[in-house]
């Protein structure tokens, strides 16, 4: 499914996706807004561009694989796969509820379309690096490649440098990791809590190809997805810059909203502030 949508499609639909994410949101009652509307123009160009994969057909063996590790971002995802046509969009208000397919956290068994369970933070590129050394030296699927979304945060946790580690001594080129780097976490500032820079020299001194971008430029995120396919000896990661709570002012930065979500109110306001994406687009956005 790649490919399908121009530039300007993708970038409307990635106000779809943060509209999406902010009716879920309020109906739930609770999740992670500032996260997931950071991740909007990502995970767009994952699903209406970069990634090769059949809604129609969640299984298909040639499809590419996508790990989310940072989970709690996963409203996020949930819209950009109901978008694309894995379940129907009136499933999107069942976030969170008892028996939904779409928990807080995303969960493979109960739905069959996601590729892992996540949770605990700190997990997902080790799985991913499983799948993508199994991919290139078992299954020898070079065709077949393998994205991981973190949030910076999760680079706490040592786990993720032991992946790291492996990754690069594999050559494990079909893997490549998106970093969120919105510089907060839920306790506040990256920077405060646990500094993370020089995060770049960090990965290149593990043997990493590393890319920085801005994280809400669609076009830089698909050059940069084509460009790290295009490295054929090392891994690849990219740091994509974004803003939490992209999209509404009072959201934006403020790492209090790293696990909060908007009441009714604040659910209007949010919503009116992204149809207009402030005042930029004329019409009824009440």
């Amino acid at each position: 499914m790649s490919g399908q949508l121009t530039l300007s499609q993708l970038e409307h639909m990635a106000m779809i996706v943060r509209q999406d994410i902010i009716s879920m949101l309020e109906e739930a009652g609770s999740g992670h807004s500032a996260g997931s509307l950071g991740m909007a123009d990502v995970f767009t160009a994952l699903y209406f561009n970069i990634m090769q994969h059949q809604p129609d057909d969640p299984s298909w063996s040639d499809r590419d694989i996508l790990v989310q590790s940072n989970g709690h971002i996963v409203p996020v995802r949930y819209a950009a796969m109901a978008r694309a046509g894995y379940f129907p969009l009136t499933e999107l208000k069942t976030l969170r509820k008892l028996g939904s397919r779409l928990q807080g956290h995303p969960e493979r068994v109960i739905l069959p379309m996601m590729e892992t369970t996540s949770g605990p933070l700190g997990e997902g590129l080790g799985q991913a690096c499983g799948m993508a050394y199994t991919l290139k030296y078992i299954d020898k699927q070079p065709h077949r490649w393998v994205y991981v979304t973190l949030g910076d945060g999760e680079l706490d946790e040592g786990s993720n440098w032991e992946a790291i580690m492996l990754a690069a001594k594999y050559d494990l080129h079909n893997i490549i990791a998106f970093v969120d780097r919105n510089n907060i976490q839920i306790d506040g500032n990256t920077e405060d809590v646990m500094p993370l820079e020089d995060l770049r020299a960090k990965w290149e001194s593990f043997g990493w190809h590393v890319q920085e971008i801005d994280g809400h430029n669609i076009e830089s995120i698909i050059d940069a997805a084509a460009m790290a396919r295009a490295i054929t000896e090392k891994p690849s990661v990219i740091i994509t810059h974004t803003i939490p709570g992209k999209g509404v002012d009072f959201m934006e930065y403020d790492f209090h909203w790293h696990g909060v979500s908007p009441n009714k109110e604040q659910a209007k306001d949010a919503l009116k502030k992204i149809r207009s994406m402030d005042g930029r687009i004329e019409g009824d956005h009440e």
